[in-house]
């Protein structure tokens, strides 16, 4: 069974990357950052790799997903609350993220989305740990 995970994710501006997901409150490793890539820190067992193009390029023989016209995948998250998912959402917004998806209201779950500078889709949610009731459709 795995015990971390890493996501490695393409950027065309490393700075500006880094900037916007610090004002969403997220904190970096300095041991994995230089001018190539940093790893952001989404919890003690969850990173993500921000790796400039031409870096992420060396890693795949593939060609990189334009991410402001493709969705090459929706990354998602969970916050401790509803109101801590708009305040995400805000802040995302604010700091030069871009809308994406509505929030969705499932009574048991809600769930809002923006994009990131580069158009990486970010999907943030609030779960009753309980669950969906029993009679729920999904």
């Amino acid at each position: 069974m795995a015990k971390q995970m890493f996501l490695n994710l393409p950027v065309k501006n490393l700075d500006k990357t880094v900037e916007f997901f610090t004002a969403l409150g997220f904190s970096f490793n300095p041991d994995f950052t230089d001018e190539n890539a940093t790893c952001m820190i989404v919890n003690d067992g969850a990173f993500v790799m921000l790796l400039v193009e031409e870096y992420f390029r060396t890693f795949t023989s593939k060609s990189i997903a334009d991410a402001g016209s493709t969705t090459e995948a929706i990354l998602s998250f969970s916050l401790e609350s509803r109101e801590a998912v708009d305040e995400m959402v805000r802040k995302a917004l604010s700091s030069g993220g871009t809308p994406s998806q509505e929030a969705q209201d499932y009574g048991f779950m809600y769930t809002h989305s923006f994009q990131d500078p580069d158009g990486h889709q970010w999907e943030v949610f609030w779960m009753d740990p309980a669950g969906p009731p029993k009679d729920a459709a999904l």
